[in-house]
């Protein structure tokens, strides 16, 4: 198709070549678009990607087109009904934008704070400004929101050291603006108005998303509706979002007469629907709130829940926890993202133990594809905090120096 390769760098090879084999030899490879794999990083060409929404495969220089050529006469021509057959038998593409969903996931929000007066100053939709349009082009966009809405939440103190929050039932028009469809509610500060104020505003803030047509997962009016996976369809694409938390505190987790965010326990009830939403044809997706650190690297006992997770059969594991990005990992099948840290929280930095970590404005967005039912690739967005409330994107020099960090902390050699 493109002529014989010159010299001893291209090789042709006559099955599609392991990812891991890939990683060893610093190669590029050229294979089929639904035989990617989300350890592959699909480079644009001409600025165009085959991952993208608007893709046109005319204009692509990797597309390879075929046609059937009839070699013997018929004694009859075929008529409508068998032409019909022949055809629907015939696969015509390998990208077939009807068998296509676009996942976005994020990290942290907590419209609380300094984030919430820039809000009150700026606007309710400032905090997602600049990056509106990567939530927006998704099929899916998830928000993991740590805070629930308060109809008397006080008016927002940028200074404030507590850390029991609360947010204005205003600011739910943010995740309209951004086009939230799946609200994840692990987090640990759901029941803070409760705590603090003696009112039970869970069940009010579940209603705030049902009017807006946003799905909820990880929390709920009780224990059963927080165990309750959220089951999406889209493009044929059957999706399940699953989550627990497991640090607590206790006032902040689901009972059967209350609710709150779904705690995780030992994991078995998890790896259970897990396993049985994988034996259903349902894509599972896992979020943890697990226990928070500063550190970019997972611990050992990150790595021995997360991979609980990915054993039953979650296709993504994330750590919705942590507020300074984490490393990552690919284990039995599943990406593993350790945090990915904050999206809509105003952690320009922190101090601990003397040092001063500025990585809390690093951001992660994830943009999956998922097609024909499996997990097809995993791109990420980065982003910068400014202002306390707002990500932009990177430039090319803050994002190479971020992914230099997450790649080294996932014990991945950048090249």
């Amino acid at each position: 198709m493109w002529g014989w390769p010159s010299g001893t760098l291209v090789k042709t090879v006559e099955t599609i070549p392991d990812p891991d084999t890939l990683w060893e030899e610093n190669a590029w490879a050229i294979i089929p678009f639904d035989d990617l794999d989300p350890k592959l990083k699909v480079i644009s060409i001409d600025g165009i990607s085959p991952l993208f929404k608007d893709f046109q495969a005319s204009g692509y220089p990797l597309n390879m087109q075929y046609q059937l050529i009839k070699e013997q006469r018929l004694t009859a021509p075929l008529n409508a009904q068998d032409l019909e057959t022949v055809i629907s038998a015939i696969e015509t593409t390998n990208r077939n934008p009807d068998k296509m969903t676009t996942l976005v996931m994020t990290g942290v929000t907590a419209l609380v704070r300094a984030t919430a007066y820039r809000m009150e100053i700026n606007g309710v939709t400032y905090p997602g400004e600049e990056i509106a349009d990567w939530l927006r082009e998704a099929d899916i966009t998830h928000i993991s929101n740590e805070v629930s809405f308060y109809e008397d939440c006080p008016f927002p103190d940028p200074h404030n050291r507590m850390l029991f929050f609360c947010s204005s039932p205003d600011y739910i028009e943010l995740f309209e603006y951004v086009g939230a469809d799946v609200i994840e509610l692990t987090g640990n500060h759901n029941n803070d108005a409760l705590y603090v104020y003696g009112e039970d505003v869970v069940p009010f803030t579940l209603d705030l998303y049902d009017h807006y047509g946003m799905r909820t997962y990880g929390g709920g009016r009780n224990l059963g509706e927080a165990q309750t996976p959220a089951i999406m369809t889209h493009n044929g694409n059957r999706i399940a979002f699953i989550g627990c938390n497991a640090p607590g505190p206790v006032f902040a987790w689901a009972t059967d007469e209350g609710g709150g965010a779904a705690p995780c326990g030992d994991y078995q009830w998890m790896t259970e629907k897990i396993q049985q939403l994988r034996e259903e044809g349902i894509l599972p997706i896992a979020t943890l709130q697990y226990f928070e650190d500063y550190y970019n690297y997972p611990e050992s006992h990150h790595i021995r829940d997360f991979g609980l997770l990915a054993e039953a059969g979650a296709a993504i594991v994330n750590g919705s926890q942590a507020h300074r990005p984490k490393g990552m990992a690919f284990e039995s099948g599943a990406f593993i993202d350790y945090g990915l840290g904050n999206l809509f929280f105003d952690q320009m930095g922190v101090t601990i133990n003397g040092e001063n970590i500025q990585q809390t404005s690093w951001e992660v967005i994830q943009r999956h594809t998922i097609y024909d039912g499996h997990l097809l690739s995993t791109e990420l967005l980065t982003a910068k905090l400014q202002d306390y409330a707002q990500p932009r994107p990177m430039t090319e020099q803050e994002r190479s120096v971020f992914l230099e960090e997450l790649f080294s902390a996932s014990g991945w050699i950048s090249r």
